[in-house]
């Protein structure tokens, strides 16, 4: 089930990188007390009374400014709003209301989204000055005053905020379908993918709306099984095109990869791996989900007889982070090999979703160790106790041990390709904890 998201947003320095530091439980935001130092929206995940959420912060909105990158920043802001299923609104008391500060407030209202006014820097508990009373007149309710700086009066506002989330799905009429998302950088094809999806081979097709959100999800139900496909095209707007605009993709892909129970990573084959087809693959990868690599326009490629083996191999260096990961060459545009994503997406999500029992993982792990002893370090050598399987999607691993220190990277490599050699695990990465026995964490 998809994770409520909450967007952080407001005009320049109010504080709203402070509180999503804080609401993360880490400095991933740039906090400076100059306008402007957020330019890139920043994802993280936080929970409250027992619900797991998303968390976006966002650069400082200027509702009327020609600057180029404060236009920029606005348009993520604009992009964040629209993903969003509730807006906190963070205002300063110090400055009071501004002109600004209206222009942001009616914009928030024209999206008719839910929307939560927070009023920073109240630093003092208490009752709040008499100056903090001029925020009603934004129109949005009643003002939440609070301290990003120092906490006060933030479980209010997450209280108020909660009170937006979407209900919990229930029922199997959800987790019965495979959430596929397509995901990679503009014009690489996935809006065509799409299409030829949803015009072949098709059962049952309904356009869903995502709850609150401006993307379309598409329902398919045919032979193969029952999907939903997270189009993540449509990032550009005509009128805003320009060379910045590449940065959405992976921005926007985020979100798409956490509603996502299956990514397929979008390559162009007239192009190769780029660098922004890595940091999109790589948002896959650490997200731990099942993950399929295809690589459209394939029919604009002059071949050989090596052609098909040689780009394979091109795309493995490129993305050598994910060698599990099965390539499949199309065309969008002609439909050759698209009927064959339907049985990887269901491979890879098996895959995903496998749990190996106890018994059969300490099996593989005597086998591996009698054939490649563990490191050693100034005379003490590692020992592995047993191994357990403690979660699926992706599956991971716990290894209990004498010393954590003396697993070294290489050996986890090593035992990981031997679980793969056994069970495939194709398509899906692989986590690996460690724990020294006694450890309790």
């Amino acid at each position: 089930m998809p994770k409520p998201i909450m967007a952080i947003v407001g005009r320049p320095n109010v504080g709203k990188s402070q509180l999503f530091n804080r609401l993360a439980g880490k400095r991933l935001s740039i906090v400076e007390d100059t306008p402007g130092v957020t330019r890139d929206r920043l994802y993280a995940e936080s929970d409250w009374r027992g619900r797991d959420f998303t968390i976006i912060d966002t650069g400082g909105i200027e509702p009327s400014n020609d600057n180029e990158i404060l236009q920029f920043m606005r348009f993520q802001a604009e992009t964040a709003i629209s993903h969003a299923d509730v807006i906190v609104f963070i205002t300063d008391l110090r400055t009071g209301v501004t002109a600004a500060d209206q222009d942001v407030a009616a914009m928030l209202l024209r999206s008719g989204k839910p929307i939560v006014l927070a009023v920073n820097k109240c630093d003092k508990p208490g009752d709040p000055p008499a100056e903090f009373y001029e925020f009603y007149n934004l129109g949005l309710g009643e003002p939440y005053g609070i301290s990003a700086l120092h906490g006060y009066g933030v479980g209010e506002l997450l209280d108020a905020a909660y009170e937006h989330f979407p209900p919990e799905e229930e029922g199997e009429e959800a987790s019965d379908r495979i959430r596929v998302a397509l995901i990679g950088k503009p014009n690489v094809g996935k809006s065509s993918l799409l299409n030829r999806v949803l015009g072949e081979e098709r059962v049952i097709v309904s356009n869903v709306a995502g709850t609150t959100r401006d993307s379309v999800d598409a329902d398919l139900d045919n032979a193969h099984g029952r999907f939903t496909f997270i189009d993540t095209a449509g990032i550009r707007k005509k009128s805003r095109v320009d060379e910045k605009i590449e940065k959405y993709s992976v921005m926007r892909s985020l979100l798409a990869v956490e509603r996502a129970d299956v990514c397929v990573i979008m390559i162009d084959a007239t192009e190769g791996v780029t660098e922004q087809d890595t940091k999109v693959a790589g948002e896959a990868h650490n997200a731990g989900k099942a993950c399929i690599i295809v690589v459209n326009k394939w029919d604009l490629v002059e071949k050989d007889g090596s052609t098909m083996k040689e780009y394979t191999l091109r795309v493995r260096e490129g993305l050598a982070y994910m060698p599990y990961a099965p390539v499949l060459f199309i065309s969008a545009q002609t439909g050759q090999r698209v009927d064959k994503l339907f049985a990887l997406i269901k491979a890879v999500h098996e895959q995903n979703h496998m749990r190996i029992p106890t018994g059969r993982l300490n099996s593989i792990l005597a086998e591996a160790t009698a054939r490649v002893q563990p490191p050693t370090d100034k005379g003490r050598r590692l020992r592995i106790f047993y191994m357990t399987q403690a979660s699926t999607c992706p599956p991971t691993f716990v290894c209990f041990c004498n010393d954590a220190r003396l697993f070294h990277f290489s050996y986890q490599r090593y035992l990981e390709n031997q679980i793969r050699e056994v069970f495939g695990l194709t398509g899906t990465p692989v986590r690996m904890v460690i724990r020294e026995r006694g450890d309790k964490d």
